[in-house]
C-alpha cells in the first residue's frame, strides 16, 4: 500500500512539474548562420533564467556535423517577462565570435532572436521549434 501511495504522489509531482514547464523550453533549430550552419540549441531553466546549449550542428544540406561548439552555451540569463518576451539575456554567435545583449519573442513555433553589441544589433532569425 505503502509503495503505491508513493507511486502516485510521484505520478502527480512529475505531472506538475511537465505542467509548469514554460514554452520556451524544448529544442529550436537556428537560422543558417553566415556559413550556411545550422544546429539545435536546448532551452531549459538556469536558475530564475533560461539558458540555450548547442546540442547538435548541421552544414548547409542539413547533414550533422562534428563542431567544437556542441556542448557550449549559446544562450543565457533569458529572463521570461511574460506574453512569450524574454529579455536581458545574452546569446553567443559562434559564426562571429561575439556575445550580444538579447531578446527573443515566442510566437507558437518560432522563437524570434535579436540582440545587440556596442550599438550594433543582428538579427538571430526566427528559430523552428524541433521538439
Amino acid at each position: 500500500m505503502k509503495r503505491m501511495i508513493a507511486t502516485v504522489l510521484a505520478s502527480v509531482a512529475f505531472a506538475g512539474a511537465a505542467f509548469a514547464a514554460d514554452p520556451v523550453e524544448g529544442i529550436w533549430q537556428t537560422k543558417p548562420d553566415d556559413n550556411g550552419n545550422f544546429g539545435h540549441i536546448e532551452v531549459k531553466p538556469c536558475g530564475p533564467a533560461f539558458c540555450g546549449t548547442l546540442i547538435r550542428a548541421f552544414d548547409g544540406t542539413g547533414a550533422q556535423i562534428e563542431s567544437p561548439n556542441v556542448g557550449k552555451q549559446i544562450v543565457w540569463d533569458m529572463m521570461a517577462t511574460g506574453d512569450g518576451n524574454y529579455e536581458d539575456g545574452k546569446v553567443w554567435s559562434p559564426d562571429r565570435d561575439k556575445t550580444y545583449n538579447s531578446y527573443m519573442v515566442l510566437q507558437g513555433d518560432g522563437l524570434s532572436v535579436k540582440g545587440c553589441v556596442l550599438g550594433i544589433c543582428r538579427d538571430g532569425g526566427t528559430w523552428r521549434r524541433v521538439q
